[in-house]
């Protein structure tokens, strides 16, 4: 069945097709692990040593391996090293002379030659192992379809099967351990390289101009599970952040049903909406039943019902969403969004029209 196999990755199993790496590679792979496994498992500490997800779980049993491998290889190589210093460090009775030399050892050549290049091919063959796995993946008729467009500097998510936009915070439901319901990603970009990276549910994947790329999660637990774009793409790089919200399906389906709904306007906040649509927000962002269409911005509709502003570079409270409408740059400097030159009391309004989109 689809992922059946995957779950646990690559196992450091003595009996497995990697036992010539022996006893001590087991139990360095099992110190390294014991050591990890201590750390709490917070959602929110983006870590590639507690995984939640098929694909990140695989490449952290990969890694494991790996550290495994090259820290013998270190204990092995600083043990001749050292061993080498002490036997044969000038003593106070040497009289100088040169000692005696050996020329050539078939043996020693054959070695330094033959077991590299063995590591290298066991390594090698985990690793693809792991990519085909990942890579080639079989998704069973429910599939849940999403499509991440990166923006310099936040994320556009589509949700093609529902029906409606959102950004930043990717919500998903969470995936069944004996029956797994992944989620399928298509990667695009809108301008420049981004790669979508959230470190407990998957590698990283790069989103690139004019090419498609795709990955998938199948999150285990719920929880807020923190990313960012691992691409250098410009001046606020650093603070392209993203969320994937993971809840119960129940949840997942009373959240997208409000999504899809438009924003309810309120007469209370008629000023604030009446600035908001004759200014030029109207055509970089959308809010769902209004005249607001732009595509440039993050979609607004929904503003308040997420839990931060600017891609997750602050809290989505009232003081910043103020702040962040009268000097983006105070939050977000080097960001595109300009500051629109409102009066305090255009401020004040569009905040308040803003902070009833929910």
């Amino acid at each position: 069945m689809l992922l059946q196999g995957w779950e646990h990755g690559v196992r450091l199993n003595p009996k497995s097709g990697f036992s010539f790496v022996g006893a001590q590679t087991v139990l360095i792979a099992c110190a390294i692990k014991s050591s990890f496994a201590a750390a709490p498992a917070d959602p929110a500490v983006p870590s590639i040593f507690s995984p939640s997800s098929t694909p990140a779980d695989s490449i952290y049993h990969l890694s494991l391996f790996v550290l495994a491998v090259t820290g013998l290889i270190f204990v092995v190589v600083f043990s001749l090293l050292a061993y080498a210093v002490v036997k044969f460090r000038r003593r106070s009775h040497d009289d100088g002379s040169e000692p005696p030399q050996i020329y050539g050892s078939n043996q020693v050549e054959l070695a330094w030659t033959v077991i590299p290049v063995l590591i290298v091919v066991v390594l090698f063959l985990a690793a693809a192992r792991v990519i085909h796995a990942v890579e080639d993946a079989n998704f069973p008729p429910g599939t849940m379809e999403i499509t991440a467009v990166g923006h310099q500097f936040w994320w556009e998510f589509q949700y093609p099967g529902q029906g409606f936009t959102t950004a930043n915070e990717l919500h998903v439901p969470v995936s069944d351990r004996d029956h797994p319901t992944p989620t399928h990603i298509t990667l695009l970009s809108a301008d420049t390289d981004h790669s979508f990276w959230v470190p407990k549910l998957a590698g990283k994947t790069d989103l690139i101009p004019n090419r498609v790329n795709e990955m998938w999660i199948d999150a285990h637990d719920t929880g807020v599970y923190v990313g960012q774009c691992a691409q250098y793409c410009g001046v606020q790089h650093a603070k392209m952040l993203l969320r994937v919200i993971v809840e119960s399906r129940d949840d997942f389906d009373k959240w997208a049903a409000g999504e899809k709904q438009p924003a309810v306007a309120s007469g209370s906040v008629a000023v604030g909406r009446r600035v908001f649509e004759s200014t030029a927000c109207v055509n970089c962002h959308t809010v769902a039943g209004t005249n607001a269409r732009g595509k440039f911005g993050p979609d607004l509709t929904h503003l308040m019902s997420r839990e931060t502003l600017a891609a997750g570079a602050a809290p989505n409270t009232k003081e910043n969403l103020r702040l962040w409408i009268k000097d983006p740059d105070a939050i977000k400097p080097g960001c595109l969004m300009p500051a629109m030159q409102l009066s305090d009391q255009e401020i004040d309004a569009v905040t308040a029209y803003l902070m009833t989109l929910r």
